[in-house]
């Protein structure tokens, strides 16, 4: 698995994948998706596939596949090292996320939560698969919210193929234990490989932030010592996640943003002016029918 090219600019997310076996483009085939590290604070999150023929399930089973997090790094890394030796039947693709990216993407206007970036990714990638001219005919996905609704979701988008939303599908499916796996060891690789662009000479950043999750106090310590009063944090942080938020409201500088809708609101005249003679308000204007009848108003409706 080579990273050079998030390694190199990891502030865009990244797709990297293998290449894609002849045989898969021939038999009917399988594919599983899972996630890494969609919770902490710090580091990039990853969406992994692993996809392979039908006919190949037991073969699956008899190399040890199990949920990533439930392995040892030395575990998951001879596992994927499997992955890697096992070409000429099995593909696999990763989708890695960068913090500031799926800030970024939290933070718009319009509103897109962390679901629906997942869902995005998660339907990307197996539009990528299907690009490639994968013979895919099953999808298991250990869910993202909902399972039932995401899985009618997935198949509204790809009604071709049988879809399965399950929690712990990773648990429940060599295949998507396979997706875990290539996930995890993605995630692990870039974030200890992590490259700080902001870091100079004079100012070295520590690698001591723990376990990167919010509840961890040496990750909560890391984060207050590491906030730039002006700049805020490093573009290994999620920005948008409430741990940094808060870190940035006691310790940055406040900045006042000039809303620039408003003040296009505010310059922008009423349509209804068009239809105004010069110095009548519009909205004072009587309907047609009480003018030709010369109703108006009363307040006082005398004895």
């Amino acid at each position: 698995m080579n990273l050079r090219d998030f390694e190199e600019d990891n502030a865009k997310s990244c797709v990297i994948g293998s290449d894609v076996p002849d045989v898969t483009k021939g038999e009917p085939c399988c594919l599983g998706i899972d996630e890494a590290g969609r919770g902490p604070v710090l580091g990039p999150m990853v969406y992994g596939i692993c996809y392979c023929p039908l006919s190949g399930q037991d073969r699956l089973k008899d190399m040890g596949f199990a949920d990533s997090k439930t392995l040892s790094e030395e575990q998951r890394e001879k596992l994927f090292e499997a992955i890697a030796g096992a070409g000429e039947f099995m593909g696999w693709t990763i989708h890695i996320l960068a913090p500031n990216a799926i800030s970024n993407c939290m933070l718009r206007r319009s509103k897109y939560n962390l679901n629906t970036l997942s869902h995005d990714t998660a339907i990307g990638l197996i539009q990528r698969t299907l690009d490639s001219g994968v013979n895919l005919q099953e999808v298991y996905v250990d869910t993202v919210g909902d399972a039932s609704k995401y899985q009618d979701k997935l198949k509204g988008i790809f009604p071709d193929l049988d879809i399965t939303v399950t929690p712990k599908a990773d648990s429940k499916f060599p295949i998507v234990s396979a997706a875990s796996i290539c996930a995890k060891v993605s995630r692990d690789r870039a974030v200890k490989g992590w490259a700080f662009f902001e870091e100079t000479e004079s100012n070295k950043i520590s690698r001591q932030f723990g376990s990167g999750y919010p509840s961890d106090p040496e990750t909560k310590k890391w984060l207050a010592s590491m906030v730039e009063p002006v700049f805020g944090f490093t573009q290994f942080v999620r920005f948008s996640w409430s741990t940094a938020s808060k870190i940035l409201d006691d310790k940055a500088v406040t900045v006042n943003w000039d809303d620039e809708d408003e003040d296009e609101k505010a310059a922008t005249p009423s349509v209804l002016s068009f239809f105004a003679a010069k110095g009548e308000d519009p909205k004072q204007k009587k309907h047609q029918y009480f003018q030709e009848r010369f109703l108006h108003s009363v307040t006082d409706f005398g004895s």
